[in-house]
């Protein structure tokens, strides 16, 4: 369940629907005017719309991982870009942007939400769809939802704060988190393009390097073999330990045996009387 969870968390922390929310604000911080900030708005959502079309169309051809892996290196070059161009031209109270740099951070801004579009957008919800057993699909998928709408709303939240107060960073922090998303993929992600859900937890999950471990069959093999381990750590412990003590009886007189009993016995009885102390003390 908490890869589930980690999918959806990253599909917001890419920061595409901070962007798509609060685009006019962007592009006229960046220094375009009220309508062409509105403008770049609507061109923004557009590109969002009509790319998912490439996603409908490769998904099952290129396969998930593909469109995940070259999406992360897009968005992460896309957001690189716009911000070490705010960095450079964008001021407190003034921007330098010419027409030529508004120009680039707009097919910057056009180009991460397109490759959003064709990878993490769509695929956020269909991995889970696929990947989840049939017996907890519903409460899985309920899960995903929840999650997804939770960290949409912490973004929002966030982001016109982040943004007033480390500016160009907010663009760095969105960039630093596709590259964990993007390495997230290529350890955890399998590939389920062909698969059925039938078939999914035969011939992906149990043949994963690391989801494989969480099986029952998996875990009951290796478990077995930890018990067997054991047991034959401790039959051969209690062995060592009798054939010592058999020695030990061997070399000891009875006498010495006997003041070691009544040593052990005085230090028990000490003991004793402590213990009934302290509990007298506290009543």
């Amino acid at each position: 369940m908490l890869f589930f969870i980690c999918l959806q968390i990253f599909q917001q922390f890419t920061g595409i629907n901070a962007i798509m929310f609060y685009a006019p604000v962007l592009f006229q911080t960046l220094g375009f005017k009220s309508d062409a900030s509105l403008y770049s708005a609507v061109i923004t959502g557009a590109v969002n719309v009509l790319v998912t079309v490439v996603s409908i169309y490769f998904v099952d051809r290129a396969g998930r991982r593909v469109l995940l892996l070259e999406a992360g290196v897009q968005m992460f070059l896309s957001q690189l870009v716009v911000a070490i161009i705010m960095g450079l031209k964008v001021k407190d109270h003034s921007n330098n942007l010419g027409h030529v740099l508004a120009i680039i951070v707009v097919v910057m801004v056009c180009s991460f939400v397109s490759s959003f579009a064709w990878s993490w957008g769509p695929l956020g919800w269909l991995i889970p769809s696929e990947m989840l057993p049939l017996e907890a699909h519903s409460a899985g998928q309920s899960v995903a939802v929840c999650t997804n709408m939770l960290f949409t709303f912490i973004i929002a939240q966030a982001f016109l704060s982040m943004f007033c107060n480390i500016k160009f960073g907010i663009f760095l922090f969105f960039t630093f988190w596709v590259f964990v998303m993007t390495t997230f993929v290529v350890v955890l992600v399998p590939e389920t393009k062909g698969v059925p859900i039938e078939e999914m937890t035969e011939r992906v999950r149990k043949q994963h390097w690391f989801w494989e471990r969480y099986f029952e069959d998996k875990l009951k093999g290796k478990l077995h073999a930890l018990n067997y381990l054991t047991s034959s750590y401790l039959d051969l412990k209690l062995r060592i330990s009798s054939l010592i003590f058999e020695r030990a009886l061997k070399k000891c007189s009875p006498a010495l045996l006997s003041w070691i009993l009544f040593y052990l016995s005085c230090i028990l009885f000490f003991f004793n009387l402590v213990y009934q102390f302290n509990c007298q003390s506290c009543l």
